[in-house]
């Protein structure tokens, strides 16, 4: 089994957390939705696997290249 990290593409806030610990996610699937510049983008799973742990909460700020969860495949 292998973890995975998720990383924000783009700086913006946390709109919505699309998951939680323990689910399963198929490849593109949204993890979480980020608000940027009056934008709602998902950031999606790379990947098949299940989400492990989610490291952003609803309305923070996070970078681009931020790690917003792990998942295992």
């Amino acid at each position: 089994m292998s973890k995975i990290e998720i990383r924000s593409e783009i700086p913006g806030n946390v709109l919505r957390i699309e998951v939680a610990v323990g689910d399963k996610v198929g490849e593109e699937d949204a993890i979480v939705m980020v608000e940027s510049m009056k934008m709602e983008i998902p950031i999606g799973a790379p990947s098949a696997g299940t989400i492990a742990e989610i490291l952003v909460e609803e309305g923070e700020g996070i970078e681009e290249g931020q790690v917003v969860a792990i998942m295992t495949t």
